[in-house]
């Protein structure tokens, strides 16, 4: 297996941990911030760990603190968002990730679309569009924004490597820092301490939060940001099947459009990415 094949491994494997997210999420009756706060503090031991044994001290600059409040803005307001609307809009709007990863390539970094990332763009924008519409009915509009500036700061997230002077692990430390400090206060306002919400809990710092950003950092090491976003296509598949399972949550009809062409749309990049002499050239984007 070459470098680049085991960082998108990685990055596929991080996708199917992330993806739990909205099931335990569900699982515990807290508020969204005190979730968060108990996820990204049980992350930092694992990390800790991880940066321990890799001989690895995390530092800081103005680029580590951008990919830092990445993080931080990715886990705060997916939780929030997966309390305000359901699993499904939370993780579909996040996985607008790659069109925004495509804006700031060019915004930031001066690296010109294609076509074919142009075309990408419009298709999900129209695709979230429904989700909106549906949501003036379903009550859902507030948590519906919150998931898409979720998909903002995910871009932030893959983009990571690209930031001059960056060290991608040490943003996942600090922005977990952060998180985790803001977050825990709330656990002061919380009563209901079960044994199924402690496990989700535990499930989530340890998995969804510390192992799935470990996988994700060393991924994003041989893999390309657009790429990558793109491969963690399987996350808004398997996040509301496994709410639909055990919760028996459902989004609405035209979310459910939404949803397959945003997702559909994405594959689709990706696929034709696939086929390319060199993908990761593909509107200059690497």
């Amino acid at each position: 297996m070459s470098a680049r094949q085991r960082g998108t491994l990685y990055v596929f494997l991080a996708a199917v941990l992330y993806s739990i997210g909205g099931l335990c999420i569900k699982l515990i009756p807290w508020g969204g911030m005190a979730i968060n706060g108990g996820r990204t503090a049980i992350a930092l031991v694992v990390i800790g760990l991880y940066l321990a044994v890799t001989h690895h001290r995390p530092w800081m600059n103005l680029w580590v603190l951008v990919g830092a409040l990445a993080v931080c803005g990715t886990n705060i307001l997916f939780s929030i968002a997966n309390k305000l609307t359901t699993a499904g809009n939370a993780i579909v709007l996040q996985f607008t990730a790659p069109i925004f990863v495509i804006l700031f390539s060019v915004l930031f970094f001066g690296k010109k679309p294609r076509k074919l990332d142009l075309i990408a763009c419009c298709l999900v924008l129209g695709g979230v569009l429904l989700f909106f519409i549906d949501s003036l009915s379903a009550g859902g509009m507030l948590g519906n924004v919150l998931a898409l500036l979720s998909g903002v700061s995910y871009a932030g997230v893959f983009l990571m490597n690209d930031m001059p002077d960056s060290d991608p692990i040490s943003s996942v430390f600090w922005g977990d820092v952060i998180s985790a400090v803001v977050g825990l206060p709330f656990l002061g306002y919380e009563t209901q301490f079960t044994r199924t919400a402690l496990t989700a809990l535990v499930a989530l710092g340890v998995f969804q939060v510390a192992l799935a950003y470990i996988l994700m950092v060393e991924g994003l090491k041989t893999t390309p940001p657009v790429t990558a976003s793109l491969v963690s296509g399987i996350e808004p598949v398997l996040n509301p099947i496994l709410v639909a399972v055990f919760c028996q949550e459902m989004i609405g009809r035209l979310s459910l459009v939404g949803a397959m062409i945003v997702v559909g749309s994405v594959v689709l990049y990706n696929a034709i990415l696939a086929w390319q002499t060199d993908p990761s050239e593909i509107g200059g984007i690497r």
